[in-house]
């Protein structure tokens, strides 16, 4: 960001206009987000505008509830949220008469929103998991799939999911993980196969087979919740093709 460059070559200028510089670290192009308590900060739609308006550039509180219509107030409560889910950072402040004025802006370019492993014995991931998979069961229906589910086989499903998931724990580290995303000459898709890839490289052989032992386990389950066939899934694509 030329901007942050300015600031930097120009301090002392800065200084005397009571401007203090917090962070002269660049944004990053991207964070991978695993916290589930920051999931659900992106879906309230205010806070989705303020980090928009916070990439592009910096704001005060005052600047950014003009810009929304909202109260100063209401802004502020956004922010600190925001801020305490390191999604945003205080770039700058400016003294302006007896006040200090904080500049937020962004942490990165794009939030990765990472679930990782599946924590069965945590409620709140397990609802939200839970509430995800319903979501999906309901899709199938569109594709000719007769599922047979209700709450408690739901919760069932999500406790052999995330058993499967923890099968592994230890294969691949966040550390690796975020390296790997932050490896700009593959894409998207190629970063997902990298770390799909490097995660079985990784696995030991006991780990192998108690994965595979997780997923037969998962597999008779859900074949458990199939009633009938009302159409094959792949016939189906294939005809709209």
């Amino acid at each position: 960001m030329a901007i942050i460059t300015y600031v930097i070559v120009a301090k002392s200028f800065y200084t005397q206009l009571n401007v203090h510089l917090v962070s002269e670290a660049l944004m990053k192009p991207f964070i991978v987000v695993r916290d589930p308590e920051a999931f659900q900060l992106l879906a309230d739609e205010t806070r989705r505008k303020i980090l928009y308006l916070l990439r592009v550039k910096e704001m005060t509180v005052n600047q950014l509830a003009e810009e929304l219509g909202l109260t100063s107030q209401a802004v502020y409560h956004h922010a600190r949220r925001l801020l305490n889910g390191r999604m945003i950072e205080v770039a700058r402040e400016e003294r302006v008469g007896h006040l200090i004025e904080s500049y937020y802006r962004a942490t990165a370019e794009d939030f990765l929103l990472s679930t990782g492993k599946i924590k069965a014995k945590s409620v709140h991931d397990k609802e939200h998991v839970k509430e995800q998979m319903t979501a999906v069961f309901k899709a199938y229906k569109r594709l000719g799939l007769d599922v047979e589910y209700d709450d408690s086989k739901i919760s069932r499903l999500v406790d052999l999911w995330a058993k499967l998931q923890a099968g592994c724990s230890g294969c691949m580290k966040p550390e690796l993980e975020d390296e790997i995303w932050g490896m700009e000459e593959l894409s998207v898709l190629e970063k997902s196969i990298a770390g799909e890839i490097m995660g079985s490289l990784l696995m030991s052989d006991e780990e192998f087979a108690t994965s595979e032992k997780n997923r037969r386990e998962l597999r008779a389950f859900l074949r458990s919740l199939l009633k009938k066939e009302k159409a094959s899934p792949v016939k189906k694509l294939k005809a709209v093709a």
